[in-house]
């Protein structure tokens, strides 16, 4: 009923910049919370960054000041603008949403497929 399409993912280079976008598409009411976690070989999947409905954002100590999340809600994307990228930044990198579907008006959890960053000279 509800997907979500991830693209931005890539290798860039110590210091360099990527911009991650989300989009979702489907029988979507509405979209509560949407978030970016990422995963790193080896590593349990950590929270990055998080933007509620009303723009409250939320961050990891890690990125602070180096990340922006931001929205369109008219497209229902999230993006996820990374600069001064470090090579312990390199991770595959998700986005997850809380949609109310115009269905039946319930709340689920949903995630995208994943897009590889990596951070290397």
């Amino acid at each position: 009923q509800v997907q979500l399409v991830e693209s931005g993912g890539g290798l860039v280079q110590p210091g360099g910049s990527l911009r991650l976008s989300c989009t979702a598409s489907g029988s979507i009411f509405s979209i509560n919370v949407m978030e970016w976690y990422r995963q790193a070989p080896e590593k349990q999947r950590e929270l990055v960054a998080t933007i509620t409905s009303g723009g409250i954002t939320n961050y990891a100590d890690s990125v602070k000041g180096r990340f922006t999340i931001s929205t369109d809600s008219a497209k229902n994307t999230v993006y996820l603008q990374m600069n001064s990228l470090k090579p312990e930044d390199t991770a595959v990198y998700y986005c997850h949403m809380e949609i109310t579907l115009w269905t039946n008006l319930l709340e689920y959890d949903y995630w995208g497929q994943g897009t590889q960053v990596t951070v290397s000279s």
